[in-house]
């Protein structure tokens, strides 16, 4: 097999495994990823059945997952996580009571909740601490927060997949009886990464194209002289 068809064929295996990767990522690029019906219905189902909330909220909570479900368009959602901690760890009705510090059970929570999330092709895209007060806005409720999430889903499928996984239930009241929670559902419109990053694959992919290009270069030099050296042969035979 030559050099220049393994190549090709390499090449069209990592262009395979990329497509097969982004597609996996934003599967409404493809396809009609909205959710039906039915699957919110059992979705919701599920929730108020399996997982703990407060009484007084609970109505509103299933409230909102279900209009949030009908709103689908298929699209990846980028769910903010803004958390504040209580002093110490509530009880819910159905929910164990759990030892520990809030801080201590939230991050047991994360720990677990991210092989789930990774298996349904979601992963965190940021999470850090507050360093203190806001420094604009310090009304009750809008301060002193503690810990900040950005999860990106590949829909709002894979956000249900993760809330209705058997596994789920038994990790989120670690979190839900820790601490104060907004959870706010997203779109993307901007996506900067890491500039370290991209400069590191840009100076990569320069480094790789250079030794292809000398590789080639190289290839071509040899291939000339080894041309010349038969010419060479056949004149003195001649």
């Amino acid at each position: 097999m030559s050099f220049k068809l393994t190549q090709t064929r390499l090449g069209i295996l990592f262009a395979a495994i990329l497509l097969a990767f982004c597609v996996w990522q934003n599967p409404g690029m493809v396809i009609d990823n909205r959710l039906s019906a039915a699957e919110i219905d059992a979705a919701v189902r599920y929730v108020d059945q399996n997982l703990p909330f407060d009484p007084a909220d609970k109505a509103m909570v299933l409230n909102s997952l279900r209009a949030w479900g009908e709103a689908d368009d298929g699209q990846p959602v980028y769910m903010l996580n803004l958390m504040r901690y209580f002093e110490r760890m509530h009880t819910l009705p159905g929910a164990a009571k759990l030892d520990g510090t809030p801080r201590q059970n939230n991050a047991h929570y994360e720990d677990q909740a991210m092989a789930l999330l990774l298996k349904a092709g979601g992963y965190a895209l940021y999470a850090g601490n507050v360093q203190g007060p806001n420094i604009l806005e310090h009304r009750a409720g809008m301060d002193h927060w503690s810990r900040v999430l950005l999860v990106r889903y590949t829909s709002r499928r894979a956000f249900l997949k993760l809330l209705t996984d058997p596994a789920y239930a038994p990790i989120e009241p670690y979190k839900m009886l820790s601490l104060e929670l907004i959870l706010a559902p997203t779109t993307s419109e901007l996506i900067i990464p890491d500039l370290r990053f991209v400069l590191g694959a840009v100076l990569l992919a320069v480094f790789l194209l250079c030794g292809w290009l000398r590789a080639r270069r190289q290839g071509a030099w040899q291939q000339q002289s080894a041309q010349q050296r038969v010419a060479a042969r056949a004149s003195k035979l001649a």
